[in-house]
């Protein structure tokens, strides 16, 4: 049940931090608000680890394999930078649930394939006819009165 909770609160932060990324990027800039966000990120990650996991070396991540995994930080800015062109064009809705289309379909398709080291669950129709449900959900949500 933890897990569902902390999924809730991750999707509701996602949601409120993509509307306060894009009204800060309309007053100062995309790449400087991006900029501004990553570095805040970067200041409370590193004052929960000084508190959570200082024992953890910034040095244990020379060891981690394959080394494509450390890509993460530059996907981060890449998120930022999209959330908040989706959210200025579409807006906070719709760019919300394309959003998670999107990462609905990649992360299944990752599970099916078994990508990046994820264990391999193969192809289920009923997960299929669940995705397909949820892009038929979109268009209603989006289909003018």
């Amino acid at each position: 049940m933890i897990g569902f909770i902390i999924a809730l609160v991750s999707g509701a932060l996602m949601s409120i931090q993509g509307v306060f990324n894009t009204e800060v990027s309309k007053q100062t800039g995309l790449w400087t608000a991006s900029s501004f966000v990553q570095f805040t990120g970067l200041l409370t990650c590193l004052a929960v680890w000084i508190f959570a996991e200082r024992d953890q070396s910034f040095l244990s991540l020379m060891k981690v394999s394959p080394k494509y995994v450390l890509l993460g930080g530059v996907m981060g800015a890449g998120i930022t930078f999209t959330v908040i062109k989706s959210i200025g064009l579409l807006g906070p809705a719709k760019s919300a649930m394309l959003i998670v289309a999107a990462q609905l379909i990649v992360s299944y398709l990752i599970e099916v394939f078994g990508l990046f080291g994820v264990e391999k669950t193969g192809f289920q129709w009923m997960k299929l006819a669940g995705v397909v449900l949820f892009v038929a959900g979109i268009l209603i949500f989006k289909w003018k009165s």
